[in-house]
Parts: C-alpha cells; sequence; structure tokens
C-alpha cells in the first residue's frame, strides 16, 4: 500500500539531478532524507522544501567513499525510526584520465561511491520496502552503460554498465513484493558534473539539443519507475543512440567511440 507521505532517501542531493529529485518529490507529498557531503547546501534546500511544500527533512551529512558511510546510514535511520519508501542512489562524479594516470586509491574511492555504495544501500532498505509491500529504486545510471566504452574516465562506463545491469536483476528480485526497480540512463545533463571534472569547456562544444535539464531527467526517472519500467533513457535523441549502439557491429561502435570521445573525454596519462 502507498504509504500517505512516502519517506524517500536521495544520495548526492546538494546538486545537479540529485537536488533536481529532492524537489520533484517534495512537490508529489514526500517526506526526504537528504545524503550528501555538504550539509550547508542540504540545510538550505530542506528549509526551501519546508516553505514550499511542507517537506520534513532530515539532513544526513556521509561521504559514501568511506566503505563504512552506508551501514551507518542504515544505523541512523533505524535509530530515528525513518523507514525509507523510496531509494534515489544518484551520487557520482567522474574521475578524468585513464586507468593508469590516477593513482589506485582514487580508483577505488571511485568504485566505492559509483557501485558499492548504491548496492550497499539497496540491501539495508529493500527488505523492510518487502516487509511493507511497497517500494522505489532509482539507480541514477547513465547512457554511458549502453554505449562502447572510452579512452579516459574508464571506469565511468563500466560502473554505468554495472548499475543497469544490478537493477534488471533487483527488479526482478523484487517485483513480486511490491518493489519497483528502475535504472535511469541519462545523457548530457545540465549539472555542475562537468565543473567537477574539469570537461566544462569541452562540454560547451555539444550541440545544445544533447542536453536535458536536471528537473526533466528527475521527472522522467520518476514516472519511468512508477510505470514499472526496469530501464529508462530520457531525451528521444538518447534513445536513438541506444538502439544504434546495440546494434551496430562492436567494430563499428568501437571506431565511433574513438573518434568522438576524444571531444569530452580527459584522455590525458
Amino acid at each position: 500500500m502507498t504509504p500517505v507521505r512516502p519517506l524517500s532517501l536521495v544520495t548526492g542531493a546538494s546538486a545537479g539531478i540529485g537536488r533536481a529529485f529532492a524537489m520533484a518529490l517534495a512537490a508529489r507529498g514526500h517526506d526526504l532524507v537528504l545524503v550528501a557531503r555538504r550539509a550547508e547546501r542540504m540545510e538550505t534546500l530542506a528549509a526551501e522544501l519546508l516553505l514550499a511544500h511542507g517537506t520534513r527533512c532530515t539532513v544526513l551529512a556521509a561521504d559514501l567513499a568511506d566503505a563504512d558511510a552506508p551501514a551507518r546510514l542504515a544505523e541512523e535511520l533505524n535509530a530515528r525510526q525513518l523507514k525509507v519508501d523510496w531509494l534515489i542512489n544518484n551520487a557520482g562524479y567522474g574521475l578524468p584520465g585513464t586507468l593508469v594516470a590516477n593513482p589506485w586509491p582514487a580508483h577505488a574511492a571511485f568504485v566505492q561511491v559509483m557501485m558499492t555504495a548504491p548496492t550497499e544501500l539497496a540491501w539495508h532498505l529493500l527488505p523492510g520496502m518487502r516487509e511493507r509491500g511497497y517500494g522505489r529504486v532509482i539507480n541514477v545510471a547513465s547512457l554511458a552503460g549502453y554505449v562502447p566504452g572510452t579512452a579516459g574516465h574508464t571506469l565511468y562506463g563500466a560502473s554505468k554498465a554495472y548499475l543497469i545491469t544490478l537493477s534488471q536483476s533487483l527488479a526482478l528480485e523484487n517485483r513480486a513484493a511490491g518493489v519497483h526497480v528502475c535504472a535511469l540512463c541519462p545523457g548530457f545533463t545540465w549539472s555542475e558534473f562537468h565543473d567537477v571534472t574539469g570537461t566544462r569547456e569541452k562540454m560547451n562544444a555539444m550541440p545544445r539539443f544533447m542536453w536535458l535539464g536536471a528537473d526533466e531527467v528527475a521527472r522522467q526517472g520518476i514516472d519511468a519507475v512508477e510505470r514499472g519500467r526496469v530501464t529508462w533513457v530520457p531525451g528521444r535523441i538518447n534513445r536513438v543512440i541506444k538502439a544504434l549502439a546495440q546494434c551496430m557491429p562492436d567494430r563499428l561502435t568501437l571506431w565511433l567511440s574513438a573518434r568522438e570521445s576524444a571531444r569530452y573525454r580527459n584522455q590525458q596519462d
């Protein structure tokens, strides 16, 4: 049964798509658990949502690169008797350069944030959703999980492909219990993401029709998981790219990837 006021946990809630999810869910009558490193930004957002929608927000500052962070979050939720109905695994970033250009601890932290943390959070929260007979999980993956790998940002596409496959398995495992799981796979999205990775100048050269706003991506993600979609690619052009990538021969897609990725990937050794 759908709760009167569902409680949604959003990771990476301080900016970008995470912030857009928080705003969209608050507008739908959800209360929120906001998770990110920047507590001050989340406190500001919580005040805005309380004023606009009467949303009760719990702010939990956490760095998901810390291997203990997901378990500590679960313990804090239990201590506060907060039962999460929606999990939005959104936290993420890009790591520029090739595999050997970065020290291993940087890659280990990346894998922790992008793959291990969302998996562990789902492991902690799915049992409660199943017991209550209602739940929604959105794993924010990427169109990059469908297209061939690139030189540079080596683990990004791989991590997103993992989230897509994970979401498919979780959807099959939990749908009979009333829990919907969806991998949301946006393409280029207006946010701080490319400022952080240092690729903003390259990204500004991309055609504007390739881009979607974070608000639109979040809205489509919510609609998709409610419809029971297991994967969803926002934007018609992105769905065309996905279809082409899946039907073209590997040799051709890898050649195109090598040619085009230099335009938006940092490939420095």
